[in-house]
């Protein structure tokens, strides 16, 4: 790999020119300029402050730390939402979960429900923002994620502070949705994901522990009919599958745009 010294970079073409990771992206959150403002400008000579700030961010990114935490921001379906390192980045296979629950229901009727471990907000504030006849709670173990949540939320959402279904005490639900930890203690990516909350991310030596415990506590928080939607790993599907059988039916499986095994849908047999 060549090594760049920094410090000889003065224009965007000299920038541009080299094969910095992300540095398009790099140059327009520095500037606050686009990449065709970028190639048109690409004479310009960056000011000292203006060096610095790029060259930070070029550090930060080379040692793995994601671009969304650096610009504060992700896109996520049909809007963007600020994210920061007390938050999973939102991530296109979850938008996923947003198409099925707009599917399911009326959007001119009223329904209750549940973004379980809601982090950003981006399944909650995404789904009321489509469907703003919806009442929409979203709950999270963590207060800084929460606070973000509410910082990206324009609608009325019920935020509620709470591992799991200990913040939605006597409350159900017609939908509960969650993206849930699902990947294994030790697993070989986690390494990529160091950046992200580790909380939010890893669930026991199989990476069922928490949607063992959604699904095992979820039945009083349903009502008639109701519907539980999980995100999960691509090679756990068989075994939520059994998870669901005693309590769920009309269970429904769903692969990612990558055609990886991603989401269940399946409606309460009371």
């Amino acid at each position: 790999m060549t090594i760049i010294n920094l410090q000889t970079l003065d224009t965007i073409q000299n920038y541009l020119s080299s094969d910095i990771i992300d540095i398009v992206l790099l140059l327009s959150l520095t500037l606050d300029k686009s990449h065709a403002q970028l190639i048109s400008h690409n004479n310009y000579q960056l000011s000292s402050n203006e060096k610095n700030q790029l060259n930070q961010f070029i550090k930060h990114r080379q040692s793995g730390v994601p671009f969304a935490y650096l610009s504060g921001t992700k896109g996520f379906y049909h809007l963007d939402f600020k994210v920061t390192p007390d938050t999973l980045i939102p991530r296109p296979e979850t938008e996923l979960l947003i198409d099925i629950a707009l599917g399911l229901f009326n959007q001119n009727q009223t329904y209750e429900v549940l973004d379980l471990g809601t982090g950003s907000g981006v399944i909650a504030i995404t789904i009321s923002d489509k469907n703003p006849n919806w009442n929409l709670t979203a709950t999270d173990f963590s207060i800084n994620a929460l606070a973000v949540a509410k910082q990206n939320t324009k609608t009325n959402i019920n935020f509620q502070l709470g591992s799991w279904f200990e913040a939605t005490p006597n409350q159900t639900f017609d939908l509960i949705i969650s993206n849930p930890p699902y990947i294994k203690q030790n697993d070989i990516h986690l390494n990529e994901l160091r950046f992200e909350p580790q909380s939010a991310l890893i669930s026991g030596k199989d990476g069922l522990d928490d949607i063992q415990i959604i699904i095992n506590n979820i039945p009083k928080f349903l009502n008639e009919k109701g519907y539980l939607l999980l995100e999960h790993g691509f090679n756990q599907q068989q075994k939520i599958i059994q998870l669901l059988k005693d309590n769920f039916f009309n269970i429904k499986k769903f692969k990612d745009y990558n055609q990886k095994n991603r989401a269940i849908l399946a409606q309460i047999k009371h």
